[in-house]
């Protein structure tokens, strides 16, 4: 889809960065928003009609995994990417534990040319990692990392235990002005851990994580944030313990942001043992609901959607992690972690405002304007002249999760066959249609 002359006829327009909504046009031309109002019109331009849509500023995820180099057999830039537009994001942050990594300014550049060349209608902003390979014994080069185009430096899934490097780290990435993105985990007290430490493990005979041991890095990683003054984000933030720990960092002033995922807003341990509710099935455990950090008690849930309500929590992040169909086909000791989220992410959220947890602009909030003011970079917005990166939305559309219609590789998700009501009907890229539902009307 290449057309850039775009005119949104009557469509719902939310912009939460404006703290604006009015219902009428969007003309887009050469990549901009030209103009917002009420009967646009402008000779040639494709016109969609939008009745009973919204439009919202492209979503923007902070937290995601791309696999490539090294994992192409779980996913590619191109089909994540994809998947990615189907979601209504425009603009996706890729984690760095790929392979090799992206410890240098060799393999950043590697990924940003792939990405320039088979997804060039979605922004992949990569992220370096903290320590050579992820190791967590040496710092990378953290200027060549930035110059190269990285927005900020995490080690994922391999966080940094030793509290003076990533002090090293945190003084390196403050002078940059870019966030330390941290997987908070004290692995001496989650090592061996499956899932929540609570009922549901000890019914199953699965060892327990902990949530001192998220809660546990998190009060380290703000500590050192004062001491330092960098921008910490702590990502995929699961327990209400952490949550109140940001808040309170907030409330002194320091320079901390978060995000959350959506399964950890909408599932708790209990599902782990959902497909026991299926008789066609002996299994004790559904293994795509293994996930780290790991799907927490509803008590959990209830405090991250209070830290939504009140602005403690930032951002969400799919933390999308496509995996092989054989690698979560076994017992769940051995299956990987992760969720395949990008196109089920605004669905599965949905959930959360139909039941009236949340309002829609505060998640669009989160979708959006949030993680825009974390990257620095002037997205998030539907003002006039800014980059034309938005989504449609039907919000009442009610759909079946059928991974077999994926874009992505990975299959490997908890909803699978799960009714969901919101629909991205479209994304706009630069100015350019990135996704298209096939009922969206174009003339």
């Amino acid at each position: 889809m290449t057309n850039d002359h775009l005119l949104i006829k009557n469509v719902r327009i939310l912009d939460p960065a404006a703290g604006a909504e009015e219902t009428g046009d969007i003309l887009v031309a050469e990549g901009k928003i030209l103009k917002t109002g009420k009967d646009l019109s402008a000779a040639g331009a494709a016109i969609i009609d939008a009745s009973g849509l919204i439009a919202c500023p492209g979503f923007i995820d902070l937290h995601c995994h791309l696999r490539q180099p090294g994992y192409e057999n779980k996913e590619t830039i191109a089909t994540g990417a994809a998947a990615a537009a189907r979601g209504g994001y425009t603009t996706i942050c890729c984690m760095p534990n790929t392979n090799p990594p992206l410890d240098s300014a060799a393999t950043v550049s590697y990924v940003r040319d792939i990405a320039s060349k088979d997804a060039p209608l979605v922004k992949i902003l990569p992220v370096g990692c903290i320590t050579a390979g992820r190791a967590g014994r040496e710092l990378t080069n953290m200027i060549e990392l930035a110059t190269a185009g990285c927005i900020g430096f995490s080690d994922d899934g391999s966080p940094v235990s030793d509290s003076r490097i990533m002090s090293l780290a945190m003084e390196n990435a403050a002078v940059l002005n870019l966030p330390v993105i941290d997987h908070c985990e004290d692995i001496n007290l989650s090592q061996g851990g499956h899932m929540n430490d609570g009922w549901v493990a000890v019914r199953l005979g699965l060892k327990g994580i902990p949530a001192a041991a998220e809660e546990i890095m998190v009060a380290r990683d703000i500590a050192l944030c004062e001491l330092t003054g960098a921008r910490l984000h702590v990502t995929h933030m699961s327990t209400a313990g952490s949550t109140q720990l940001v808040r309170n960092a907030k409330q002194r002033g320091l320079k901390v942001t978060c995000d959350v995922t959506p399964h950890n807003l909408t599932l708790t341990h209990e599902r782990v043992m959902k497909v026991q509710d299926d008789p066609r099935t002996p299994l004790a455990y559904d293994t795509n609901a293994r996930v780290t950090p790991p799907l927490r008690a509803p008590a959990d849930i209830a405090a991250l959607i209070r830290g939504i309500t009140d602005g403690t929590i930032d951002a969400i992040a799919t933390d999308h992690a496509p995996h092989t169909i054989e690698e979560k086909l076994c017992e769940f000791e051995n299956a990987v972690s992760g969720i395949s989220g990008f196109e089920t992410a605004f669905g599965v959220l949905m959930s959360l405002v139909h039941t009236g947890r949340i309002s829609l602009n505060a998640l669009l909030t989160c979708l959006t304007t949030g993680p825009a003011s974390i990257l620095r970079n002037g997205t998030g917005t539907l003002k006039a002249g800014a980059c034309a990166d938005l989504a449609l939305l039907d919000v009442d559309q009610e759909w079946t999760v059928d991974v077999q219609d994926f874009l992505s590789k990975g299959r490997n998700t908890p909803y699978a066959g799960c009714k969901l009501k919101g629909l991205v009907v479209a994304t706009i890229s630069g100015g350019r249609l990135s996704f298209r539902h096939n009922s969206l009307r174009i003339s």
